[in-house]
């Protein structure tokens, strides 16, 4: 009995271990944040109802979550090189420089876009919302299967 628990508790930690470790679950997990961020904040720009206090929440988190996944996209883990399925692009290792512009880009843009939201002006979030998205087809166009 003590020996199945052992086995069994070991098992967890593995596959725990294993999960935290898995660059392409890693960076997964923070794009969907990035997704959940953004639909909301889509949605009320959409529809003019700009919940201002709810969405300087929204954008300081992003910001927060856009400095994080790009330490999880190392060489060997491109589409069609995991087992995890991945949209990743080779160019983002054959294209070092154009990868870190694209990602500087971004990181930059939602700084802004944190800013932006936390002076309340309607008409600049929009268009500070709208410079986001425009970073994110960018590197989608250059760096993502779609």
């Amino acid at each position: 009995m003590k020996k199945t628990l052992m086995l069994s508790l070991c098992a967890v930690l593995a596959s725990s271990a294993f999960a935290a470790t898995d660059p392409v679950s890693a960076r997964q997990d923070i794009f969907k944040q990035f997704k959940k961020d953004a639909g909301a904040m889509g949605k009320m720009v959409k529809s003019d109802a700009i919940n201002k206090e709810e969405f300087s929440k929204l954008a300081a988190h992003l910001d927060e979550v856009a400095q994080q996944p790009w330490q999880h996209f190392p060489a060997g883990t491109a589409s069609g090189q995991t087992a995890k399925k991945t949209e990743a692009k080779a160019e983002i290792w054959s294209k070092p420089a154009e990868w870190t512009k694209a990602t500087d880009a971004f990181k930059a843009e939602t700084a802004k876009l944190k800013q932006v939201a936390a002076a309340g002006d309607t008409a600049s979030i929009k268009n500070q919302f709208a410079a986001v998205q425009k970073t994110c087809k960018a590197c989608h166009d250059a760096f993502r299967k779609d």
